[in-house]
């Protein structure tokens, strides 16, 4: 099965987790994710399927949109509500108002330090395994665009549990669970991540996706799976999409040059050789003349 599968994660398991149970619903193999989220978080999981995995270089840099809360209070080790306590516990002495003076320094590019217990790779080795194994982890800062962070309301039973709603658009590569910390330090009382909501990640949005309980009885069913698949031409909008005879494939599949119609200074499009068998993804090199940087079959 070839495609972009757009799964509403529940909360609970791991992105990996939720790749298995995709691999025994649809019977393929190979699938990637596309950004993971943590165990907590819930919502948009994009999952490569079949010999589109090999695009996901072209979705690296795909912007998430997030919903969620913020509890104030105490700070933990892993910067949400899984972790331990990490700092003694405050009352928030903060209004809304205050809070979104703070959150406003969250906004356009910044240097933001990853959380340690994150997937971010230390020699190949992920950060939370070595920090869950006691080791060091060197972890290092890196530049994010938080576009959007707002936040919504504030409430709780009491000044010691207090939690703030957010919205927040960030680029690839950003940790919502950063922010929180960070927030928390500001405000002065510490904070963690309560809870987390993926509502949009590149182009694809919860309007999109499947729920894990949905694709379990299309089990057996991978007709009915692939008809919950966003079209081919809609996956990567920016890139144009054309389709091409069979002798231009066949040069295509040699890794040779071809001349296709302009697309107003696009420089990359999607190749087909049929309303939805993608073949290639091709590189302007001068005026129409193309050349393959990723062949598909």
């Amino acid at each position: 099965m070839n495609g972009l599968l757009v799964l509403d994660k529940p909360a609970g398991m791991t992105s990996h987790d939720v790749v298995e149970i995709v691999r025994r619903a649809t019977g393929e193999r190979s699938i990637g994710h596309l950004g993971t989220l943590d165990p907590m978080a819930t919502g948009v999981l994009p999952l490569l399927l079949g010999k589109y995995t090999r695009l996901a270089q072209f979705f690296a840099t795909a912007e998430k949109s997030y919903e969620g809360s913020i509890r104030f209070g105490f700070a933990t080790d892993t910067y949400d509500a899984e972790g331990t306590p990490a700092t003694e516990a405050k009352p928030l002495a903060l209004s809304l108002d205050g809070l979104r003076n703070l959150a406003a320094r969250f906004h356009g590019e910044m240097q933001q330090m990853p959380p340690v217990f994150s997937a971010k790779k230390i020699g190949g080795i992920p950060a939370h395994k070595l920090a869950r194994a006691g080791k060091p982890v060197d972890i290092k800062p890196a530049r994010i665009t938080i576009h959007r962070f707002e936040l919504l309301s504030l409430g709780g039973p009491s000044q010691m549990e207090m939690e703030a709603r957010f919205e927040m658009q960030v680029s690839a590569g950003g940790y919502v669970r950063s922010v929180a910390q960070e927030l928390g330090q500001l405000a002065g009382c510490g904070a963690h991540l309560a809870a987390l909501r993926r509502t949009q990640a590149g182009a694809f949005t919860l309007a999109q996706a499947i729920t894990l309980d949905e694709l379990k009885a299309l089990t057996g069913a991978p007709g009915e799976i692939e008809r919950r698949l966003p079209h081919p031409r809609t996956l990567l909008p920016e890139m144009p999409s054309v389709t091409v005879d069979e002798q231009a494939a066949g040069r295509l599949r040699n890794g040779m040059q071809v001349n296709l119609p302009d697309f107003s200074g696009a420089a990359l499009v999607k190749v087909f050789t049929s309303p939805v068998d993608l073949l290639a993804i091709a590189k302007r090199i001068a005026g129409t003349l193309m050349q393959p940087i990723l062949v598909l079959g």
